[in-house]
């Protein structure tokens, strides 16, 4: 049961992401471009996010646990390091060189784009050396 919830929310966002164009990376580029021809989309989606998660958030926390799960996932961690900042830059440039981030990349897989494949790949080549280097495989 667990796996067809998460399939059921892994469509649904993927649908999300597609719907919104966020797999599109002219539209992430476009965002980007702040000097040149701008794409506000990118902008809204992320206000729509920001919007649920702000309000349901702390209504979500006060339950004692998820409805598709037994628990809580939430960080622990709250040092803000150089390998926190590293990894951010990295992926921020990622994104904006790409046009994808790993969402929209996986979601991306099923349009035919053909960058989008060489992305997942080059993405998972990347967290795989990324877990040899820091030993987290």
């Amino acid at each position: 049961m667990l796996l067809l919830n998460a399939f059921i929310a892994g469509t649904l966002f993927g649908l999300g992401l597609a719907i919104s164009e966020m797999i599109n990376p002219a539209r992430v580029i476009g965002f980007l471009d702040v000097a040149g021809t701008w794409d506000p989309t990118l902008a809204f989606v992320m206000a729509g996010a920001l919007a649920v998660t702000v309000s349901l958030f702390p209504l979500i926390l006060k339950r004692s646990q998820p409805l598709l799960c037994g628990k809580f996932y939430l960080p622990t961690r709250q040092k803000i390091d150089r390998p926190l900042l590293l990894g951010g830059a990295l992926f921020g440039v990622g994104w904006g060189l790409g046009g994808f981030c790993p969402g929209p990349a996986l979601a991306g897989l099923v349009s035919g784009i053909s960058g989008v494949y060489f992305f997942v790949i080059a993405m998972l080549a990347g967290q795989w050396l990324a877990g040899r280097l820091t030993g987290d495989q």
